[in-house]
Order: structure tokens, then sequence, then C-alpha cells
């Protein structure tokens, strides 16, 4: 909003006696007397200030805060809030290396979860994964026969675009050739596995808010509020952490 500011300028009012007489045919006015009046004539003068500019939504323009977990220590704990956001981004770069890679490696496989009865295991849990060639992994089952069932349902379920065939004790894991479709199937998949990141970030952050919430009855209002700044703070550089992962995984896969 533009300011207004008046200046008031003073110029002192005075009268003059001028007497009017023709001399030689030529008028002339001879000055007999002046005075000066207290009045004065007042002139105001309006001057707007330069417009500023104005401060940026969602406080962006506010500047960058240092992350001091022991000032909030009573409000929340803003180490944890950051482990456990760290641990979502790391989760991320894991499942890129693991399942979302164009070259399939025995380690990509080894990572593969299997459903049993007695619960969820690493398939190199159950069985020993070999590379026979490039083109061709195996799985040797003889240790849990049993559990091949589920490892062929796993495995085809991965989202890595394979197709399992069992032989005996052993299960034949083909390595397609890399396509298009797939190449774009697995990009919208590093999209998806982001958003969950975001998702899971969003849900540290507002756990600490809501702790910060209750913390106002015991704690001064000003330290609650530099407490939430540091708290969005850490949510939007974890936020852009999984952004500029997903970027690159993106290229890798497309290019």
């Amino acid at each position: 909003m533009s300011l207004m500011r008046s200046i008031i300028r003073l110029q002192p009012l005075v009268s003059c006696t001028i007497r009017h007489q023709v001399s030689h045919g030529q008028p002339t006015n001879q000055l007999l007397s002046c005075r000066s009046h207290d009045l004065v004539r007042i002139t105001a003068v309006r001057c707007y200030a330069k417009k500023g500019k104005k401060p940026q939504k969602g406080g962006k323009g506010g500047g960058r805060v240092d992350i001091n977990p022991a000032m909030g220590s009573q409000v929340t704990d803003l180490e944890a809030v950051r482990e456990r956001m760290q641990k979502a981004l790391d989760a991320l770069k894991d499942e890129y290396v693991q399942t979302l890679s164009l070259r399939t490696t025995v380690g990509s496989l080894d990572h593969i979860t299997v459903q049993t009865m007695d619960g969820r295991f690493p398939l190199n849990h159950l069985g020993q994964v070999m590379m026979k060639s490039p083109q061709m992994y195996h799985v040797n089952m003889a240790g849990a026969p049993q559990e091949i069932p589920s490892v062929l349902k796993a495995i085809s379920q991965s989202g890595m675009n394979l197709n399992p065939i069992q032989e005996g004790n052993i299960i034949k894991v083909p390595i397609p050739k890399v396509t298009k479709e797939h190449r774009e199937s697995l990009a919208k998949k590093a999209k998806a596995a982001c958003n969950k990141t975001k998702d899971q970030i969003r849900d540290v952050r507002n756990q600490a808010m809501k702790e910060a919430k209750k913390a106002k009855a015991t704690v001064s209002e000003d330290t609650v509020r530099l407490v939430e700044k540091q708290v969005q703070q850490l949510t939007d550089d974890f936020n852009s952490n999984a952004e500029k992962i997903l970027e690159a995984k993106s290229k890798e896969l497309l290019k």
C-alpha cells in the first residue's frame, strides 16, 4: 500500500501602499509603505512513497533457519523427525536400485520378497540365485522346494517384466530385451514410488506439527512457531531431494 505525506509550506503575507500618478504624460507607481501581517498562506503538497515489494506467499521470502534440535526439544524431537524423513528417502533410493532398473542383476532378484506360510522373506533366503548368462538367471530351490509356487508368483509380480519357468527344483528366469513400453512402465512406477515417499514425509511432518500444537500450553508461542518453521523446512528439503532423485531416475529410464 502507498503512503501519503503532507508538506506544509508557510509563506508570510505582505500588504503594500502604492500611489499611482502621471508625470510628463507617463503613468508611474510610487511605493509609500509595506506592512507584514501574521497571516500565512498554507500550501499542501502530497507526496507518495515508492511501492515496496510484496512478501511472497508461503514465507519463502523469510529465509532459511538453522535446525536446532536442542531448542525444540520441549516441542518435538527434531532429530527424530529428520531421521524418519531420511529413512523414507533411503527406502526410495533402494527401491529404484533394486526393482526399477533396466539391468536385471543377481542383487535385484535377491531382494524380491516372497510371501510364504511363515511370513515374508527375501528370495535369496529361500533359494540360491545364479546368473547363467546375461540373458538367463537360475534360482535353485532345492533347499525349500515347497516354496516354489510362492517364488514363481513373487517373481512374476515383481514389476520387473519377468516370466519365470520351473524345471524341477530350478526356476529359470529369462531376461527380456528392454522395450520402450517397459521403460515407460518403469518411469510411471518411479513417479508413484516418489509420491509414496513424499506422502510418508508429509505424515512425519503432520505428526511433528501435532506435537508442536500440544506444546503451546507449556512453551512460548515464539518457540513453537520457530520449531514449526524448522519442521516445514525439513519437509521442503526432503521433498526437494525426492524430486531430484525421481528426475535423475526418469532420465535414466527414458533416455
